[in-house]
Formats: C-alpha cells, structure tokens, sequence
C-alpha cells in the first residue's frame, strides 16, 4: 500500500499524522528520561544508604568478627549494584533518550521539507488553475462582446433608416469582435492544456514522490521507535550478570557468617591470661579463746610452734576479683604492663607494627632526598645540595630513634612471651631492602639515571644490629654462592667488605631485613646487603 496513490488527495491528514508521529516519539523520549531519573535518584539513595552504615572508620574499628564482616561486604555489593543502576541511567540516557532526541529533530527537519514541496507543488497547480480560468473567463466575455456586435450589425444592417456609415461601423466592430473573440479561445485552449497537463504530473507524479518521502519518514520513525524499545531492556539485560554476581555476593557473605569463630574472637579479645582465683582460706579469729578439752567444737588445726599463721595468703587474689565488681583502674605505663598477659602482647605487637611503617615511611624519605641531592649535584642550576642535608640528617635520627622505640618495644615483647627476642624476630625492623645504591638498577628493581653513584655505600645499619652474631664455634655450611653486583665498605660492626664481581659464599639467606650472610674464601664472615649481591642457592649444601 502506497500513501502516493491512496492517500493522494489527503494531504491534510497526513501532515497531521506526521505531525502526531513526531510527537509521540517524544513523548517515548520524555518517558524514558523519567525512568533514567528514577534510576539515579534509587542509585544515589542506595549509595547514601551504604554510606550511612559504612562510616569511614580507624584502623582500630576494623570489624573482625564475620558477621560485621559479612555484612560490610554486603554493604560493598550493594554498593557495587548502586553502580550498575547508575550505569542503567547512563546508558539509557545515551543509547535510547539522547537518540531519540536527535531523531526527532531530523525528523522535524525532514518533515518540514517534504511538506514544503508539497505546498510548493499544489502552489504552482492552483496558479496553472487561475491562469486557465482567467483565459476561460475571457473567452467567454469575448463571445459575449460578440454576439452583442453581431446583433447591433444585423439590427442595422435590416434597418432602412440607418446610414452607410453606421452600417459599416458596426460590421467593423463585428469583425473586430469575432477576431478578439477567437484569440481568447485559442488561449483558452492552451492554458487548458497545460493545466490539464500540470494536473496530471501534480497527482501521478509529484504528490506520490512527496508523499512516498512522508511515507519512508513515517516507517524509519516505527522502526527507529522499536529500536529504541529493544535498547531500552537490553541496557537491563547487560547489567543483569553484574548484578547477579553482586547477588551471589550477598549470599557467600551470609555464608561466611561463621559462629564459632565469632565466639573465638571475643575470647581472643577480652582473654587476660591470668589464672582464676583460687579458694579463700579459712581465717580463724578463735584460736586464743581457751577451749576445754570436753568442748564437742571441732578445734582449728594450730601451725607449728602453736601459733596460727598471722597472714593469710589471700594477697594474691585480692585484685583478681574483677568478675564480681569494677575493675580496678590502673595507671597506664609505657612498657603496658598494667594490662593483662595477653592484652599486653597484642598491644605491643601492633605498637611495633606501626613503629615499622613509620619507619619504613622515613626510610622512603631518606631515599628520595639522597636522590634528589644526587640531582642538585649534577644539575647545580636545579637547586643546592647542601641545602638537603639538615633535612638528611633529620630523617636518619628520625630513624635511629624509631629503632631504638622498636627495639624497646620487642624486648618487652619477648619478656612478656617468656623468651627474649632473637636476631631473626629483631631483624624485621631493620633497614628492610634501602640498601641498594644510588644512580642504578637494583635486583629489587629501585632505579635512577644516575651511573657515576655505583660505588656509592649503602645507609648504615645500626651498629649493634650484629652484635653476638658471630659467636659460633662451628663455621655453618654454605648453601650457595653470590656474586657482588657493587662495591660494600662494611664499615660497622658485623658487615663484611667486599669488591665488585667478587664471589662469596652464602650460609644464610635474608630473614626479611635487607641483610645476606657470608664467607669469603679467606674464613671471614659478616654480613652484607642482599640488594648488593646476585645470590645463587645450590641444592647440596657445600662445606666452607
């Protein structure tokens, strides 16, 4: 069906149709905007709801027992589907309104040409129509003028009164007549023609072009419409495997819900280590009443000697009697011995862990002076070496003094878990991995442009780090060997000085803190900076 040759003299109602076409699409257009609306709006509720429950928290906050775990990982999903409705809105607000707004005013555009031609076609067909009604109506003024001289030439003509003249006169108006008269019939004839002719190209040929357009724009309209509804739920349906995994989310985190460890974590928390109190002892303040020898009484039995112990040992439990009253509250001490056993030691441990970040935050610190003078003293333009140099000098007191803290720290430790803290449980606070030198690669990877700064040493360690290390009688056996990738001056105690590409044997690798034990073919041993060093461990242990 064509609207050409259908609808061909409708051209009023299809403009009105197009018109309503146009408009209902931006009517979809407004729905849909609506809708991305409600989804930002729900996703912007869900995340505040997130935020309301999942306050920024100290490190000291952290949940550990797994149903506050679970439920923050909850939270986290949720918020995790917060952000695919704002996805939702985002596509929708792209791929489906954004589009059908730019359609619609290419539709209106379009629209607006075709009816134009439209108005322009019919413009011209009613002009051909008045200039062939204009002909019509004087051809038909023109016949009238003469058969109105034909008359008058006749009434003379048969008229014995009238002159010549008169007679001659009025056939020449007659003949004038007739001729005027044929002349407008033949242009009436041809402006009959050429509307006829322009009639038929305006119905068989323009008005169905135009109206075809109309009909292809009003069919791309439907079918851009149906896009657009298919685009509507796929944005839904991309979303929906995300979502599901936030789903599953929230079932592993109900899962994960363990009591048990729960229970064991309060224990692990609020557990003093002391032991529970033991029995009071009887305390008899009868014992110098003179008792007779008939007294059924049971008599207390006497300590040696006659006399009764005048001190009780009940000292002991005095203050251990926190579950039947308020704890009693004591000073708090440096070294945290006003808290119980077990308190205490997590107390310590997590002091010295975060004595060890500030530490390694320092370190960090120095490093990146040390290269920035490196700088300065090749490019003098960029700045003053010397002028670096308080702050150096700063950081690495900064840094003897976290030691020292730490080192403090780890012996109570080691007194509070009954044994004293050995080199291994010592050397995590030490200089860990900053010892490789400045200007190049590193085996840890750290790098600068810096190639003149290959013999450059290494911070140094503290200088009690080795002490009684090597107080062995028995040499240990080498594991490996190494080959030394930079010159070390081992200058302080315990380290050993070695030469680049010299080869050392390995009797004991890093335990985490930066440092390598080795021997030198000569029998000494020190120890020297694993970053220093390309170690090569052997399966069969070798003898020194």
């Amino acid at each position: 069906m064509s609207w050409g040759t259908d609808l061909w003299d409708q051209f009023e109602n299809l403009d009105k149709h197009t018109q309503w076409g146009i408009d209902f699409l931006e009517r979809y257009a407004k729905f849909v905007k609506e809708r991305l609306e409600i989804e930002q709006v729900y996703a912007k509720q869900l995340r505040g709801l997130v935020k309301k429950y999942c306050p920024k928290r100290s490190k000291d906050d952290e949940p550990r027992f797994t149903s506050c775990i679970s439920f923050y990982s909850i939270l986290n999903e949720l918020n995790d589907y917060a952000g695919q409705r704002e996805v939702v809105a985002e596509e929708m607000g792209h791929k489906v309104y954004g589009e059908l707004m730019r359609y619609s005013q290419d539709l209106k555009a379009e629209r607006k040409h075709h009816l134009q031609e439209g108005r322009k076609t019919q413009q011209y067909l009613d002009q051909c129509w008045k200039h062939m009604d204009n002909s019509k109506k004087k051809f038909e003024r023109e016949c009238k003028e003469a058969e109105k001289s034909q008359m008058i030439y006749e009434r003379l003509d048969n008229d014995i009164n009238a002159t010549k003249s008169e007679v001659e006169k009025a056939k020449s108006q007659l003949y004038l007549r007739q001729h005027m008269a044929e002349e407008s019939k033949n242009e009436y004839a041809a402006q009959l023609q050429n509307f006829n002719a322009e009639q038929w190209k305006h119905f068989n040929v323009a008005i169905p072009q135009i109206f075809k357009n109309l009909q292809d724009m009003d069919e791309r309209r439907t079918v851009k419409l149906g896009e657009t509804y298919r685009s509507f739920a796929e944005v839904e349906r991309r979303v929906i495997p995300i979502v599901s995994k936030c789903l599953e989310g929230m079932v592993t985190a109900a899962k994960n819900v363990d009591e048990r460890r729960d229970s064991g974590i309060v224990v692990e928390s609020f557990k003093s280590g002391f032991e529970p109190p033991v029995d009071f002892p009887f305390e008899d303040f009868s014992q110098n009443i003179q008792r007779t020898g008939s007294d059924g009484t049971i008599g207390t039995p006497k300590t040696e000697g006659g006399k009764p112990d005048p001190k009780p040992a009940i000292s002991r439990t005095k203050n251990k009697l926190w579950l039947f009253g308020k704890k009693p509250k004591a000073p708090t001490l440096e070294d945290l011995s006003h808290l119980p056993p077990e308190q205490r030691r997590k107390k310590l441990q997590q002091r010295i862990d975060e004595l060890n970040k500030e530490l390694q935050k320092e370190m960090d610190q120095r490093d990146a002076l040390n290269k920035m003078k490196d700088v300065y003293e090749k490019n003098p333009q960029m700045g003053d070496p010397g002028s670096l140099q308080p702050k150096i000098s700063e950081t690495i007191c900064n840094m003897e003094k976290l030691r020292s803290e730490i080192h403090k720290n780890e012996s109570w430790l080691a007194e509070v878990e009954g044994k004293h803290g050995s080199r291994g449980e010592r050397r995590p606070s030490a200089d860990v991995n900053h010892h490789a030198p400045h200007g190049r690669e590193s085996p840890e990877g750290s790098y600068t442009d810096d190639h003149s700064q290959e013999h450059r040493s290494p911070p140094q360690p503290d200088p009690h780090e080795f002490d009684d290390e090597f107080d062995d009688d028995d040499p240990l056996p080498a594991i490996g060997h190494c080959k030394a990738l930079y010159s070390f001056d081992g200058s302080n105690e315990g380290t050993l000085v070695m030469n680049e590409n010299e080869v050392l044997y390995v009797i004991e690798e890093d335990k985490g803190d930066g440092w390598t034990r080795v021997r030198k073919h000569s029998g000494v041993e020190g120890y020297v900076p694993t970053s220093y060093v390309e170690i090569t461990l052997e399966k069969n242990s070798k003898g020194s």
